[in-house]
This record gives structure tokens, sequence and C-alpha cells, in this order.
């Protein structure tokens, strides 16, 4: 339904275009003959549906699952919220063509990194097709390999720490890329390359992910900054390129141009050193491109002539001997941004203790008023008493969005802040995505009238799971 990405547009209320679309969907439904069971038919929108979409909020609340973090995300002021990667086209909102930057927000996120291996093993002896099962795999993209630290010239205590699956070619490092978010940018940049770094800097912030990691041409600015090889102590330059992401991994890679095809283009672009470390088992590699395969190492002091396997092994346990490395697992796979900051959406049931400065008197104090000095202390969150669900939304005649990320619903300020034991609280102002409802529907369809939880454990018991489910391929 249209409700939950069109905000800003003119015309009925929300309510009642979803009521309008839901009803329409029905009858054309029903004029094509399907037989479904109408008597079962769920909306995610109903007041009682969402009592119970809070509440499973609430479970993974308190099980740790749903957390606050500061996340790096695609800002649209114009929208007035958070937009996917492939929302973002060439630094603009996909709809409206509005700027959008990257900025840290506090967003709620669930942990569905804790569930990779699981996910993963999950994959085994489903009949699904190949390329949903491969894409399965991608998205999880699970990576056995090894941690590396790197010291920084002239910054004491200071490491630069990459991940990578060929700690064999750790000997053929030739530099260093840092994401242009990595939070060492700027302390290690030195004067002369400031203003090319900053400029550089302020240019990736507003692409997107998606738009930085799919753009053939690589680009990067050197920050003057070197690092320490970790075995040889060599010193190693030390770039920024938009290629790497802070929200990925480390938010830094060791550039093997040798050995890897894109820091190979990279280091030929910008005149970089290139050194061979790794030799098919027969013949010669060319020089004219990087050699990725297997092979023997060379050019790689006391592990020269082990095999990629072996050399993998030794080079990790010199690491973890010198205490600047170790095995590793990873994952592409990252936890569920599960915050919006629009006014369509189901309210996350917590809430937050409101400060005042030292001296006032919180009986005198109300931060519904203008001028109210007050901070919002959102380090302790409280969950909303389960009994008091559905947590509603509240009636506002302007729910358009602005530049304050906190959302519309901060300016519903007799809704957000609340007395409670003579304390002054403050509602949480972001919403659940639109995906917080439709995640869950299948199990409230074979209960959809008890009021007393979201299913009973029998009807699961009776029917899950699911024997066939008929959807596009970004339903599994």
């Amino acid at each position: 339904l249209p409700a939950g990405q069109s905000p800003t547009t003119p015309g009925p209320p929300r309510a009642e275009t979803t009521a309008s679309n839901i009803a329409n969907f029905k009858r054309q439904l029903k004029m094509l003959g399907f037989s479904y069971d109408w008597d079962r038919e769920v909306a995610t929108t109903d007041v009682e549906y969402v009592k119970w979409t809070q509440w499973i909020f609430l479970q993974l609340y308190k099980a740790g699952l749903a957390t606050q973090s500061s996340v790096s995300v695609n800002w649209c002021p114009a929208l007035g919220t958070v937009l996917a990667n492939e929302e973002v086209i060439n630094g603009l909102s996909e709809r409206g063509d509005h700027p959008v930057t990257r900025l840290p927000l506090r967003q709620w996120v669930l942990k569905i990194t804790d569930y990779a291996d699981r996910l993963e093993a999950g994959l085994e002896g489903l009949d699904w097709p190949s390329g949903t099962l491969t894409a399965q795999k991608q998205w999880i993209g699970k990576s056995v390999g090894c941690n590396i630290d790197f010291d920084v010239d002239g910054l004491e205590g200071e490491k630069i720490s990459v991940f990578t699956t060929r700690a064999d070619t750790l000997m053929g490092v030739t530099y260093v890329t840092l994401a242009p978010e990595h939070p060492l940018v700027s302390s290690l940049t030195t004067p002369d390359q400031k203003e090319q770094v900053d400029q550089y800097v302020r240019e990736a912030s507003n692409r997107s992910d998606l738009d930085r990691t799919s753009s053939k041409e690589k680009t990067g600015v050197f920050t003057g900054g070197y690092a320490l090889h970790p075995i040889t102590g060599d010193k190693v330059p030390i770039w920024v390129g938009d290629y790497v992401l802070g929200s990925y991994g480390t938010g830094a890679v060791m550039a093997v141009p040798a050995h890897d095809e894109r820091d190979f283009e990279f280091a030929a672009k910008y005149d970089l050193d290139v050194k061979w470390v790794v030799k098919p088992k027969k013949g010669e590699a060319s020089a004219e491109e990087a050699y990725t395969a297997e092979g023997i190492a060379i050019n790689s002091g006391e592990f020269d002539g082990m095999t990629t396997t072996a050399c993998k092994k030794e080079v990790t346990k010199k690491l973890e001997e010198m205490d600047r490395g170790g095995a590793k697992v990873t994952y592409k796979l990252r936890d569920w941004v599960f915050s919006r900051q629009r006014y369509w959406g189901e309210p996350i049931p917590i809430y937050f203790p409101v400060t005042f400065p030292e001296g006032v008197d919180p009986a005198d104090a109300n931060p519904r008023e203008d001028g109210c000095d007050h901070t919002v202390d959102f380090d302790s969150p409280i969950p909303v008493d389960e009994a008091d669900l559905p947590l509603r939304l509240p009636e506002m005649d302007d729910f358009k969005p602005g530049d304050d990320p906190a959302g519309c619903l901060a300016r519903a300020r007799d809704w957000r802040y609340f007395q409670k034991d003579g304390k002054w609280f403050a509602r949480e102002t972001n919403t659940m995505p639109q995906w917080a409802g439709s995640c869950w529907y299948y199990f409230r369809f074979l209960d959809p009238k008890n009021s007393d939880m979201a299913f009973s454990p029998k009807v699961d018991e009776d029917y899950m799971p699911v024997d066939l489910y008929i959807g596009g391929g970004g339903h599994p």
C-alpha cells in the first residue's frame, strides 16, 4: 500500500486511503474467483494487529535482540526519513529526486547477525530455485579468514584493523584504504592533504553504499599518513577510497594489487607499487593483470615456497604470536535497521526518562512547552507495559516530515511527553518500518480473532511450517 511511502503527498488521510485500497483489492480478488478464507482476513494496520506487532517487538527487546545503535544512514530532509540503499540513486532519492546525505542517527536495530550461522545452515535441503539459494548465501556472506592490525605511524596506540580471506598475500600489501567515514581519517591526514581529503569525504557522504560499491570507477585520495606493516614494519601509504564502506567489516582494507583485480586497477590509476607474492604452481603469471588464484608464495621471506593453504595458516599463526591479528569469521549480513522517521508506522513501544538542569524542580517544568530546557535520556530505554498495548499514533493534522531526524512525532508534544509517578518521560518518536507487520502475518492468519495472544501454540503446532508459499523472489 502507498501509505508508508507517501507521507508528503496531498490527498485523503492515509487511514482512509488504506481502507479504500484494501476494499478494492478484495473486490478484485473476489472477481477473479480466488477461494480465500475471508473469515481469516487480517490487515496489518488494524489496531488489534498493531498491538501484537508491538508485543513481538517487546519480546525481541527483552531478549536483547532489539537494541539502539548509531548507524550511518541515508537521510533525506525533504522526505523526512531514512532511505534504503536501493532508494538512493546518484545521491538523490528515487522518489522526488531530493538530495540525500549520509549521517549517523540513533536507530533501533534487530540483531539478525546473531542468527547468521543458523540462517546459512537452514538453507541446506531447501527445495528453492538455485538462484534464490545463491542470493541468500551471498546476502549472508560468510567469510573465513584473518583479522590483521596495522599500527599507524606517528599515532601511538592507534591501529587500523582489516579482514582478509587471503592472509597469504600479506607480504604483498603496498597500501591501505580507509572508508571516508572511518574514524581515523581526520587524525592521520596530514595538513597538506587536509583540504583534498575533506572535500573527498564530503562528496562521498552524499552517495549511498549501493551507489559507491556498484560504481565501475574506483576513486581515492592519499591522506599523507602511513601504516606500519605488522610483520616487516615497513611504511605503507594510507588512502581514502569511497569503494570501502564504513558500515561493512572494519571500514578498511589492505590492498594487494598484484593479487586483487580492484586493487590492481586502483594501483594502475594512481601509480602505486605492485608486489608479486604468489605465483602459479605451473607456468608464470601475467604482469598485465592481477593473479587471483591460489599458488606458491614468493617474495614473502620466511613463507616462501608454501602453498596458499599452508601460507594462510602460518601467517595467521605468526600474527597471533605477535598479537597483531588472528583467525576470524565475518558476514556480509548486517543487523536490520528497524527505525523510520515518518508518521505512518507502528509506534515503537519504548519511552525514556526526561531530565532537567540542576536546580530545576521537575514539578515546575513542562517539556511540552516552548523554551523548557530538558534532555531525553536515550541511554535508559523503558519498555511499555504489555497491558498498555497497543500504543496508538496521535491524531495529527500535519504529519509532513521536517528536517528534524527525530521524526514528525517529535512535534506531537502532548503525545510524546507524559508524567508517571511525578516524573516526566518521553516516548520514542521513531516508528517501525512497513515490513514490521508483514513479517508475521502468516501466524496471525492462523488465529486472527485471538484477543489474548498473537496466535495460540496449538494452531502453530497444527499448521506450521507452511508447506507451500507462493510469492516473489524477495519473500524467502
